[in-house]
């Protein structure tokens, strides 16, 4: 209410003092809205999102029209984005943290993202060697992935010395549109990873509530290229995952809902949006698409290499020919951001209106040595991605960039 006040000019303490004052709300309520908007106009002016000029308050950044700060924390995710670096390689996914951390805690995925993470770890442990009490008292200290657990908790700390009334509401570092986009995975491969089949509403809803803050919190000053298609990305999950809820109408139709009279108009689902209708979420799209399969190449995980490319001619075997070539030469594959940055994609989409409409890809693996010297080719088939909601590579050349191992795609 604040910041809309604000933003439309005038005498913006009077007008907010009318919606405070001017209704029919007893007189407790008024008085502990006059204080909520004192305290959100203070943390406004600390944020140096509004000043004060000549008697007047106004803003001071360009906001976009749908900018809203619609968490309760949201404020302090405000003054949270001001610690973080624009030029970090990290820094788009730490934006996202620090909207997550104010997010209502989606308990169901997180206990499954805790229970992975002791999984994984006690495999670990075993293989150190490490006795069973000692590894049921380190597993106490195993959670669900916190990304800037310390920074955002001495921040939210200090801002509260400030802003007592922030102790209301609690902080929440957590990491689940950063872990799926980590992981490289769409919607359907989160659900299964971690098991997640009975709990796909409340993780659509996350989803949801996280691009619709990150669209209504992130200032437009404070997005980068990347940022901007990280949220054009989620905001496609959303709406391409909700396009699911076509086959509970066909449901319906099918017997569940009876119409009136045969004279009605046939009851139809809503179609979704085409997927390569948004050109910039699609393309992040395929590029997790190509970097899960070099998350798997840096796992060494030929059978799920093998499940992803078998039908296009690139089973377990042939990956693991490659990978073995490629391990004789190099120690590891890198998947960090600089790995996920454009210097190892080339992405040719200029038979985008072409028939049929096909993308060209070529990743390559960035090896320790700065060699660029192993990757794979794959064309993306834009209309079968259309039909089934999903970026659909098909994998044509893998190896030695200078000697690739040719597969017909015709």
């Amino acid at each position: 209410m604040v910041l809309s006040v604000v933003a439309r000019g005038g005498d913006a303490f009077a007008d907010v003092r009318s919606l405070v004052y001017d209704n029919h709300e007893p007189r407790s309520r008024q008085l502990a809205m006059a204080r909520r908007a004192l305290v959100i106009a203070r943390t406004l002016i600390n944020a140096r999102v509004i000043e004060k000029v000549d008697g007047a308050y106004r803003l001071t950044v360009d906001i976009a029209p749908n900018f809203a700060l619609n968490q309760p924390l949201s404020p302090f995710a405000l003054a949270a984005f001001e610690l973080l670096d624009p030029s970090s390689p990290t820094y788009a996914l730490d934006m996202v943290s620090v909207v997550e951390a104010t997010l209502d805690d989606p308990r169901a995925i997180l206990s499954q993202q805790q229970f992975k993470e002791r999984g994984e770890a006690v495999a670990r442990m075993k293989q150190e060697g490490i006795e069973y009490e000692e590894r049921m008292e380190l597993l106490e200290e195993v959670t669900w992935p916190k990304p800037l657990d310390e920074l955002l908790t001495a921040a939210y700390e200090a801002y509260a010395a400030e802003q007592p009334w922030v102790l209301d509401f609690q902080l929440s570092p957590k990491a689940v549109v950063r872990d799926m986009y980590e992981r490289a995975m769409t919607f359907g491969d989160f659900v299964r990873f971690y098991q997640l089949t009975r709990s796909e509403g409340l993780v659509l809803r996350y989803l949801s509530d996280a691009y619709r803050t990150m669209r209504q919190t992130i200032a437009e000053e404070q997005r980068t290229q990347e940022l901007d298609d990280l949220i054009e990305w989620l905001g496609e999950v959303v709406r391409q995952t909700d396009s699911s809820l076509v086959d509970e109408w066909e449901a319906l139709l099918n017997g569940d809902v009876l119409l009136a009279s045969e004279e009605h108009e046939e009851i139809a689902p809503p179609q979704p949006a085409r997927l390569t209708g948004n050109p910039r979420a699609f393309r992040v799209l395929v590029r997790n698409a190509l970097f899960q399969r070099v998350l798997l190449a840096a796992a060494d995980d030929i059978d799920g290499l093998g499940e992803l490319d078998a039908t296009a001619g690139f089973d377990r075997s042939a990956w693991d020919t490659v990978l073995e070539e490629y391990y004789e030469e190099h120690d590891s594959i890198g998947t960090d951001a600089d790995a996920r940055s454009m210097q190892y994609l080339v992405l040719d989409e200029s038979g985008a209106t072409a028939s049929p409409r096909v993308w060209k890809a070529r990743q390559i693996f960035s090896d320790p040595e700065g060699d660029k010297d192993f990757g794979f080719s794959a064309t993306i088939d834009l209309d079968a991605s259309d039909e089934v909601g999903e970026a659909v590579v098909r994998v044509t050349e893998i190896g030695r960039v200078d000697g690739w191992a040719e597969v017909d795609v015709d």
